[in-house]
């Protein structure tokens, strides 16, 4: 949660964001843009460099139409190529609850990282499930989900009882979180992975790196461009939709991030030498920038990020985004409306509307960069 703040002084924000920026940067509303439902993607492109590019250039507000191959010809030699290899779970589970036989659906959001086999969930029907409630999974009882405590908007702790190993007891019982605006969701799970998907823990998936082939990264090493892993589980900080009128009031739910000291170490190389940082979707930005914000520098740490990122942040560690298109009224369009302008923003997703670009999860790509950097 942001800062508590009375009346008075959030209208002396107001009066200073609109000076400033020519309109209130606190009003959900102004995120908000027009989208056809038929161009929602319901499945990914053939081949993924081959979905449609938008660059945008912020310094001059121009826009090209592209092909995501022909990004290459946007990267130097020495631009540093940050992705994020966290690996999507299949974390939605249905069961039935011990007792009284109702269906259950668990959304599994976090591991504790001292009690492995502690989750937090997000819980349909939520309001029945209280502590010392169990939930069975699998036609044999193969999991065992025991509420050990309640938590805020649906959330809550389960202890897991199961034999074997957890991810492949997972594997068998849990489907994959496809998000709810695609409405086939068979086929479609070995598409809802990077191909440099490592580190599992995810409830959803860091689309801008579906794009990518492995082709496609070995051209940018043999262009010289230095490819680097960080961590973020995607969870609900940026999936859980804003619903609050004035954006400060948005909780931002925590997520984990990771950096190696070896990437950290390559990262302030590249600062010093002034060469670009290009991060692979808003949570790669995130990770950056929560460890360069508090740190004054990059380094080896693994810990939880809160950051949200709207208009007036000051971006200190990535030069350049590559990103989808996002929801409207979302966080992630508060992202990159900040590092670019709302204005250019809107005026690029109007663009790709009357272009008919595909949105969200499976759809098209932007790279949002800078010709004067």
């Amino acid at each position: 949660m942001s800062e508590v703040i009375n009346d008075k002084q959030m209208q002396e924000k107001i009066d200073k964001a609109i000076k400033e920026f020519g309109f209130n940067i606190y009003s959900l509303e102004e995120y908000n843009y027009n989208l056809p439902e038929e161009l929602i993607a319901q499945s990914p492109a053939e081949k993924r460099d081959e979905s449609r590019l938008l660059v945008l250039d912020k310094a001059t507000s121009t826009l090209e139409d592209k092909h995501f191959y022909d990004i290459i010809n946007y990267f130097r030699k020495g631009d540093v190529l940050v992705r994020n290899n966290t690996k999507v779970i299949p974390a939605r589970l249905f069961g039935i609850k011990e007792g009284t036989g109702a269906k259950v659906e668990l959304l599994l959001l976090e591991q504790d990282r001292e009690q492995k086999d502690v989750w937090t969930a997000l819980c349909g029907n939520a309001k029945t499930i209280k502590v010392g409630v169990t939930i069975d999974f699998g036609n044999n009882q193969e999991l065992k989900a025991t509420c050990i405590e309640v938590k805020e908007e649906g959330l809550r702790k389960f202890k897991m009882e199961y034999d074997g190993i957890f991810y492949e007891v997972l594997d068998k019982l849990g489907k994959m979180p496809l998000p709810p605006y695609i409405h086939k969701q068979e086929g479609q799970n070995d598409r809802y992975q990077t191909v440099y998907a490592k580190i599992e823990g995810s409830a959803a998936a860091p689309t801008a790196g579906f794009h990518f082939t492995k082709e496609l990264f070995e051209k940018l090493e043999e262009k010289g461009v230095e490819i680097l892993d960080v961590t973020l589980n995607v969870g609900l900080g940026t999936f859980r939709p804003v619903k609050t009128d004035n954006i400060l009031n948005h909780n931002m739910h925590s997520e984990y991030i990771q950096m190696s000291g070896e990437v950290a170490q390559r990262l302030n190389k590249a600062k010093k030498e002034g060469r670009r940082i290009i991060a692979v979707g808003t949570t790669s930005v995130r990770t950056l920038e929560t460890i360069y914000h508090q740190y004054g520098e990059f380094r080896e740490t693994h810990e939880d990020t809160k950051l949200f990122i709207y208009p007036g942040f000051e971006f200190k560690a990535v030069d350049c985004i590559i990103t989808n298109f996002h929801l409207p009224k979302s966080t992630l369009v508060m992202l990159v409306s900040a590092f670019a302008s709302r204005e250019q923003i809107l005026s690029a997703y109007k663009h790709a509307v009357e272009a008919k670009y595909h949105f969200f999860s499976f759809g098209d790509a932007m790279f949002i960069y800078s010709s004067n950097k």
